[in-house]
């Protein structure tokens, strides 16, 4: 059974849900009350869902406004500097909201990755590979769909790349804290603030 539910749920199909019943894709769908700028975060917190398996659709660009789609963890930010390494380009970096409606044919918000106006290469982190379903944008604000995350692959050709900011390691941990912490701390840490900027962007 295909994404059904209730009769007072149930969204009006979109490009991408066209697109994953053509291919015979289980779904379900999980609407919500939308909020502006309010991200994946917060449409985790609505639904009940772990931030970490709700994915968002990002539409970037190389340093010939080349367009191309990233999708990351909800809760995580992407390294623009480790992707544009990785994939031999650049630079990378968001495309504004009006370029990024244009290439995917949704608004900003409500971006799918699945049937966009513009074909794009697909860039995964590899650890949403290993979720057992992730929710992701259904083509509409305030609608998700959950799915195997398999199918970003399948459908999407997507490359699997490790794309996550890295946080957690020494350096950047040291910028983090002096952002927050007196001024001696930061005086000790503003080396780490000036070496990380670069990979700062998502």
């Amino acid at each position: 059974m295909i994404g059904r539910m209730a009769k007072k749920d149930k969204v009006s199909e979109t490009p991408a849900t066209q697109l994953l019943k053509a291919h015979q894709v289980a779904y379900t769908e999980h609407p919500y009350e939308y909020l502006e700028h309010g991200g994946a975060q917060h449409s985790a917190q609505v639904l009940g869902m772990d931030p970490f398996s709700v994915v968002k659709t990002l539409i970037m660009q190389d340093q010939d406004a080349k367009p191309l789609v990233v999708l990351m963890h909800g809760n995580r930010k992407v390294s623009t500097k480790n992707l544009a390494r990785q994939v031999g380009l650049k630079s990378i970096e968001p495309c504004s909201p009006e370029v990024a409606n244009r290439h995917s044919g949704y608004l900003v918000g409500g971006t799918s990755p699945f049937a966009t106006r513009r074909q794009m290469p697909v860039f995964v982190e590899e650890t949403i590979l290993a979720l057992p379903r992730i929710c992701i944008n259904g083509g509409r604000r305030g609608y998700l769909l959950q799915l195997d995350p398999q199918v970003c692959v399948r459908l999407l050709q997507a490359h699997i790349e490790d794309l996550t900011q890295q946080l957690y390691t020494a350096a950047p941990v040291a910028t983090v804290i002096s952002s927050s912490s007196s001024s001696g701390s930061s005086n000790r840490s503003s080396s780490s603030n000036s070496s990380s900027k670069s990979s700062s962007s998502s």
